[in-house]
């Protein structure tokens, strides 16, 4: 029995210690990067956020045979005042994938944010989309594919 309550002791101490981050942030970015100074009543200087400018935000794959994956490279260039920086990208399902920069991209700087969609099990007409999070004003860009899977047999 005391060997259990010790051993409850020792594991209890161990996860606290364990669960401790000091203060520490993991964050390498700071937070004047991602400081938006547009207000609710939308009143601030926008001239010196992050703009994206995408040169296109739909791409359609026309016909697609099922089993084969595509991807789309969504070409932006950050027109803004300051770095832009993407926090994630969503997309509307499991078969499609995003691929996007993880550091920032400078004003003037150009990237792209990739998309892959996987066609197995997907005939028929395929819309997907994928929700772009950034600091931009407005912080949400959605960028639309389309498809059109068929059988090999069908093409």
């Amino acid at each position: 029995m005391i060997k259990e309550i010790y051993f409850l002791i020792i594991t209890v101490v161990i996860l606290a210690f364990s669960s401790c981050n000091n203060g520490k942030s993991n964050d390498n970015l700071s937070a004047d990067l991602i400081n938006n100074p547009i207000s609710a009543d939308k009143s601030g200087d926008e001239s010196s956020l992050p703009i994206f400018e995408f040169k296109t935000t739909e791409y359609d794959f026309g016909n697609v045979i099922e089993g084969v994956k595509v991807a789309y490279k969504f070409k932006f260039k950050n027109v803004g005042g300051s770095d832009l920086i993407i926090n994630q990208v969503k997309t509307t399902c499991g078969c499609t994938v995003s691929r996007f920069p993880k550091k920032a991209i400078k004003p003037g700087e150009s990237n792209f944010v990739e998309i892959t969609f996987d066609s197995f099990m997907r005939q028929g007409f395929n819309h997907k989309t994928a929700t772009v999070l950034a600091n931009t004003q407005p912080n949400v860009i959605t960028l639309n594919i389309k498809a059109m899977v068929q059988s090999a047999d069908e093409l």
